[in-house]
């Protein structure tokens, strides 16, 4: 059985049940990706139907493909270390230019580097919906990971956005569960990071009575909140 595969039908409902028939499992085993709405052309024909191709890959795959990714991180403590003055170095001179009433943290846990940014003016630096702070993230990343040999995982926080955010999305998550319960209506929430994304179905993947999977691309890729 393939682990993943494409379907198409008239409406994303037709086609991914098309999908699931193929794949002989239920709607909560899978990952959804719509990739396109088209149409087909009919060369006899001025009418022309619609089709919705969507990508359904099993879940059970895709945490065993995550597990393999994680086990790729690095594990050298002298690395590590290394890695991290190298990111405190930078860390000093971008803070000077910027406040002097911000100052950071560097900690080194589970192989893992943790950055933590506070202050009175911080604000500029998380960004909207924390854009600033992932982008911030990804260069500290990059940093670490210039002069080792394995990649290095850093994870960056400031002010505990990620903490209040997560937060703040599992009492989404759960507000709108309940109503998908009272209408049986899917509800699809706004764009959201993989990290944001992660939180919703992870808040809810021990609902009996509600599933949740993922649409759309890159920044439009948004979590659907279901009933079963």
């Amino acid at each position: 059985m393939p682990n993943s595969i494409i379907s198409e039908g008239k409406t994303t409902a037709e086609a991914v049940e098309k999908g699931l028939k193929i794949l002989k499992v239920s709607k909560d085993k899978v990952e959804i990706k719509v990739l396109e709405n088209e149409n087909k052309k009919s060369f006899f024909s001025i009418l022309t139907p619609r089709v919705v191709k969507v990508e359904l890959t099993l879940k059970e795959k895709m945490e065993k493909k995550v597990e393999v990714i994680n086990k790729e991180y690095n594990s050298n403590i002298n690395e590590i270390e290394k890695a991290s003055k190298d990111v405190s170095k930078f860390l000093k001179e971008f803070i000077k230019k910027i406040s002097n009433e911000i100052a950071y943290d560097i900690k080194i846990e589970n192989n893992t580097i943790i950055v933590n940014i506070d202050g009175n003016s911080y604000g500029n630096l998380i960004g909207y919906r924390g854009e600033t702070l992932n982008a911030m993230q990804t260069i500290l990343s990059s940093i670490a990971n210039k002069n080792v040999n394995e990649r290095i995982k850093l994870i960056l926080d400031i002010g505990n956005y990620r903490e209040k955010r997560e937060k703040v999305l599992e009492e989404l998550a759960e507000k709108v569960s309940k109503t998908v319960l009272n209408n049986g209506k899917n509800i699809t929430l706004e764009p959201m990071n993989a990290f944001e994304r992660k939180i919703i179905h992870s808040k809810l993947q021990e609902n009996p009575r509600i599933e949740t999977y993922s649409i759309g691309e890159g920044d439009s890729r948004r979590v659907v909140i279901a009933k079963k």
